[in-house]
């Protein structure tokens, strides 16, 4: 069998041809030929395979760079690649069912709050902070308490380190009293405009300060996420680490596009370069999540100066260990330093273990 014109390959494979010419424009799926003259894209036969795959992974929401991965690996190590995306994908849809829920529920005037209210959690935690290997100053905060877990990094320069400390003061009321879990989310809200505008109230001259921040408030069994930025948000469970953020930077709006590969953003001069951050001026987005905890979970928050430098297999095994959470944060940032710590480091602990 020859060539296949772009209409017919599209037929075969299950993609339509819009598709096939983005796969082309991103390196995904390739013609084996373009006609000198029409311009026309041809495939052999023995791409649809491929094809199919690349179909079938984009009809369960697989992102493109994903996909690209995922299609370089041998069979065995692309199903495990697919398992671990899609228990991911079953993790976060079951976390935004138990918001649903749990909105439904409020707005309707119900007295749910989806807490185990059989259960009784008590909190371990610790944070720290350590100015790196290659810097002269600390732009980075973190803060842990029994409510309250943040973690904050602010923009290096005049005014970065009041920045992050601003950030997570400004949110500290809120974890003076046991709110009802139905109002997390709400005070988390209408909070994140008011570190905005106190972040903001730093203003130097021409230069403004801004910073990220990622943190938990937690009543019972009820922990409501507030993330603007780069700082992160892991859970260990069940041996299992997943990341609860994503990152507000030019280079993973890039791989949400396709546009660049993990390890190109990782590599890329750019990756640093923020699209949201608090105190830049304009109404700040954050994104709010609601979770449940479960006796046994660890949650670590971090500055990019951890998260950037030690990989997530390392972030897990380190979590893993037996060890409290004060000896945790001691290791997690002496694996920063031991990968160069070219940047401050703030990380956050916290255990949930049964009251």
């Amino acid at each position: 069998m020859g060539l296949l014109t772009i209409g017919a390959f599209a037929q075969a494979s299950g993609l339509s041809a819009k598709a096939l010419r983005l796969y082309d424009q991103v390196g995904l799926l390739l013609p084996a030929a373009v006609d000198p003259e029409s311009g026309y894209r041809l495939y052999d036969p023995g791409q649809l395979p491929l094809a199919r795959l690349v179909a079938q992974l984009r009809r369960i929401g697989m992102p493109l760079a994903r996909i690209r991965t995922v299609c370089g690996l041998e069979p065995g190590a692309a199903a495990e690649a697919i398992t671990a995306y899609w228990r991911q994908v079953t993790a976060d849809t079951a976390a935004r069912a138990r918001l649903a829920a749990f909105l439904v529920d409020h707005l309707s005037g119900g007295g749910t709050t989806m807490s185990h209210t059989n259960v009784t959690l008590a909190v371990r935690c610790a944070a720290g902070c350590d100015t790196g290997a290659v810097r002269d100053s600390n732009e980075d905060a973190a803060y842990a308490s029994e409510r309250l877990f943040a973690v904050a990094d602010g923009m290096r320069g005049p005014g970065g380190a009041a920045a992050s400390a601003t950030a997570i003061d400004a949110l500290k009321p809120l974890a003076l009293d046991d709110v009802p879990a139905a109002d997390l989310l709400t005070m988390l809200a209408g909070a994140i405009g008011d570190v905005d505008r106190a972040v903001r109230g730093l203003a130097v001259d021409e230069h403004q300060p801004v910073t990220t921040l990622t943190a938990l408030l937690r009543s019972g069994s009820q922990l409501a996420l507030v993330h603007v930025g780069d700082t992160r948000a892991y859970l260990l469970r069940g041996g299992e680490l997943s990341l609860l953020t994503q990152d507000h930077t030019w280079v993973q709006a890039q791989v949400d596009q396709g546009e660049l590969d993990r390890g190109q953003a990782a590599a890329h001069p750019d990756r640093a370069l923020l699209v949201r951050a608090l105190g830049g001026g304009r109404p700040v987005e954050a994104d709010l999540a609601l979770r449940t905890a479960l006796p046994g979970d660890r949650y670590l928050l971090c500055s990019d100066g951890l998260s950037a430098v030690v990989d997530r297999a390392a972030l897990r095994v380190a979590l893993s260990a037996a060890t409290d959470p004060e000896q945790t944060v001691r290791r997690l940032i002496d694996l920063a330093q031991a990968e160069g710590a070219p940047d401050n480091i703030a990380c956050v602990v916290a255990d949930i273990v049964a009251g």
